[in-house]
């Protein structure tokens, strides 16, 4: 009998310190309130990543592994940590993928902390979405994305010289997906909590 293909689930998190996450809502919860709600987030992403079950989770950590939010993450079971690396957003995205494509996977999932509402049942759904496609996407609603899944192969055009933290990086995303005439699907968009105005939008009882 035939398995299901390995699919590897990554989550990119900045360790949740004052001045370092979040800070683009300081002005509305402060320093230190800034890092507590990344802290609740990457929880709540890890939370929702072993749910899914879809296998081992690899959680990517910036500047590095150490900060006791990730270690207890692995000592919880399900989890291993990894440092992101040097290099921009796309760079240390690209890197991931690498390693886990190197490592056997078959499709790769990759998801910040910043939008709780990819639950195990959106994972879950964008995993399948890679059985036909070679990738698959959760817009944001700012423009951005959520999820990015790959099947097999890293494309650099997804990664090198994109417009990251701006309105354009989902269509331009697209445009270099129809130039390398790759098939993708996207599922509905989710809201990102980057700026004050999305607070709104964290699950009831947050803050």
């Amino acid at each position: 009998m035939i398995g299901k293909p390995s699919t590897q689930l990554i989550v990119m998190a900045k360790a949740p310190l004052p001045g370092l996450a979040k800070t683009r809502l300081i002005p509305a919860l402060g320093a230190d309130g800034a890092a507590q709600l990344a802290a609740r987030l990457l929880e709540h992403t890890l939370h929702a990543s072993r749910a899914a079950q879809l296998g081992e989770v690899t959680l990517a950590c910036a500047p590095d592994t150490t900060h006791a939010a990730f270690t207890a993450q692995a000592q919880q079971g399900g989890v291993v940590l990894v440092a992101q690396g040097e290099g921009d957003l796309g760079a240390r995205m690209r890197r991931q993928f690498e390693r886990a494509f190197a490592r056997g996977a078959a499709r790769v999932l990759m998801i910040g902390t910043d939008a709780p509402a990819l639950d195990a049942a959106v994972l879950r759904r964008s995993a399948d979405a890679l059985v036909d496609c070679d990738a698959v996407f959760v817009p944001a609603a700012d423009g951005g994305y959520a999820l990015i899944g790959l099947r097999r192969v890293v494309l650099p055009a997804l990664f090198d010289d994109m417009p990251w933290s701006t309105s354009a990086v989902m269509a331009v995303t697209r445009e270099r997906l129809s130039h390398a005439a790759m098939r993708h699907t996207e599922l509905p968009p989710v809201h990102d909590i980057d700026e004050p105005a999305d607070l709104t939008h964290l699950p009831a009882g947050w803050l």
